[in-house]
């Protein structure tokens, strides 16, 4: 069965979540593919600066969740796991690349409310309570 792995990053700025709106139709946040010889913090920095433009963020130490599913690529079941880390930044005004069609900051609540698939919701859950307690 092919492999991917992925980097994400749950970008909050201030008290507002990024979500972002993929062409597929479901809202969660910004990720993409490892490349040859990256480290899994500089792929969450290429991935943030391709899909939305932003160049300055910064992880918040010790978080670090991992997401797992499979999807359908070519016919082909494809088990895909991607890391997550916790990110603020200062910039608000995002530049969306092609692969999405909208973006929103949000409150805790309403980004709740808009993520598309449970596991995305569990993630936000975590990163706002590590938020909360550290």
């Amino acid at each position: 069965m092919p492999q991917e792995h992925s980097v994400g990053i749950i970008l909050f700025n201030k008290d507002k979540y990024l979500l972002l709106h993929y062409t597929s139709g479901h809202w969660s946040y910004v990720k993409g593919k490892v490349e040859a010889n990256e480290e899994p913090e500089d792929t969450a920095r290429r991935e943030l600066f391709e899909e939305t433009g932003i160049t300055t963020v910064f992880f918040v130490r010790d978080f670090k969740e991992k997401e797992e599913y499979f999807y359908k690529k070519e016919g082909r079941t494809v088990h895909k796991e991607v890391i997550y880390f916790l990110a603020e930044t200062q910039e608000e005004n995002i530049t969306l690349s092609k692969e999405h069609t909208d973006y929103k900051w949000l409150s805790y609540q309403e980004a709740m409310n808009l993520l598309t698939f449970p596991q995305a919701k569990e993630l936000l859950k975590k990163a706002e309570e590590f938020k909360r307690y550290h």
